[in-house]
């Protein structure tokens, strides 16, 4: 795939979780309180001590484009049509955190940062959108509509909890991008969207599901259109890719969809490609303030991933694949070093379920063949 767009498809930019919320939050430009309720960390700034210490000072207050870094360049590149991230943080000032050990939150007034990056749609799907309540959820997803970004995966209630965004494409196209979570990933069984509370479109692997969920994007298609569906699942660590994962995957594209977009460890994960869809089981995460934090140190968590689908536009089929690595330095993007690229090719083609070829291009990056 070159870096120029092909004539006929759509080039979707996808990222893993992005999480901008404690250290990250602390160093734009209005940061937070940083008030912690975690057991083994009182303040965000915390994370951000760990950071310095490991990889030197870090600028403060930044620009919202700083943490994007490299990235701002590599998307002027490659000109996707669409950027769709799953933001894995509450954006919101309620100060009432959920019980649960680690909350998410990053001020409203550093949303800006999305718009910086120019990101166009989000995934609210997963295990941290609630770490301030439901009133941090919906605030959530007022400050995100005010910014002019598309949200799937939660809503005030079920039916908008399991609506797609949806994109205008042009020649009468659009691409539906729906979003899922389940239980495996941390999200807690009452986040559950219902008729008359606010919450995530929080589902189990299971055929039923599979089905309800192509017959609901199959009742919403239109000739031309595209669908994507984002699944936060699974656990943080490992390689496996369980069973149910992959019977889940190929129902939707069986039925239909172009891509599965997959995402909640913290490290990038094996692909796979069915009936010329994609399924990502683990897009790994794409910014976070994990720097300097011990343990897991095998799974290489430090190395992002940008995902670059070309989709033929009348069919959907995958056309084209394309992976940038990144490093997450001084909580930012940067381009990864040639060693972490050849190691990235080698445990993602090694931890796939089927047999994938990433090929090392000039410019360093892994395009699928």
């Amino acid at each position: 795939m070159s870096q120029a767009r092909p004539a006929g498809v759509v080039r979707l930019f996808l990222a893993g979780d992005v999480m901008l919320g404690r250290g990250v939050d602390q160093i734009l430009p209005h940061p937070s309180d940083p008030v912690l309720h975690e057991r083994w960390m009182s303040s965000a700034l915390g994370y951000l001590e760990l950071a310095e210490q490991a990889s030197g000072p870090i600028p403060r207050p930044v620009g919202f484009d700083y943490v994007w870094g490299d990235a701002l360049e590599i998307w002027r590149e490659r000109k996707p049509d669409l950027r769709l991230v799953n933001l894995e943080t509450a954006v919101t000032r309620s100060d009432r955190a959920a019980p649960k050990g680690i909350n998410y939150r990053m001020s409203p007034a550093n949303a800006a940062c999305l718009t910086a990056g120019g990101i166009d749609g989000c995934t609210l799907a997963n295990n941290h959108v609630l770490d301030w309540g439901r009133t941090g959820l919906l605030e959530t997803r007022d400050t995100l509509a005010r910014l002019g970004l598309r949200i799937a995966g939660a809503g005030r209630d079920l039916d908008a909890a399991r609506a797609p965004a949806v994109f205008d494409l042009g020649e009468g196209g659009r691409l539906l991008f729906y979003a899922f979570c389940t239980r495996s990933s941390g999200v807690p069984s009452d986040w559950a969207a219902t008729p008359v509370q606010p919450g995530v479109n929080l589902i189990e692997l299971t055929p039923q599901a599979a089905a309800e969920a192509a017959e609901r994007t199959a009742r919403a298609r239109r000739p031309g259109d595209l669908v994507v569906a984002s699944v936060h699942w699974g656990p943080n660590w490992g390689w496996e890719v369980p069973q149910a994962q992959r019977d889940f995957a190929h129902a939707l594209i069986e039925a239909g969809v172009s891509v599965v977009h997959g995402h909640s460890s913290h490290h990038a994960k094996g692909i796979e490609v069915h009936r010329e869809g994609l399924i990502l089981y683990g897009a790994g995460d794409f910014l976070n303030d994990y720097e300097g934090i011990a343990g897991h140190e095998a799974y290489r968590g430090d190395l992002a991933v940008m995902w670059f689908a070309d989709l033929d536009r009348k069919t959907g089929a995958l056309a084209g694949l394309e992976l940038v690595p990144l490093r997450i330095r001084r909580m930012r993007l940067n381009r990864a070093k040639a060693a972490d690229i050849r190691w990235l090719q080698h445990e993602i083609a090694a931890h796939s379920p089927d047999q994938v070829a990433l090929t090392l291009t000039d410019s360093g990056a892994l395009r699928l063949t």
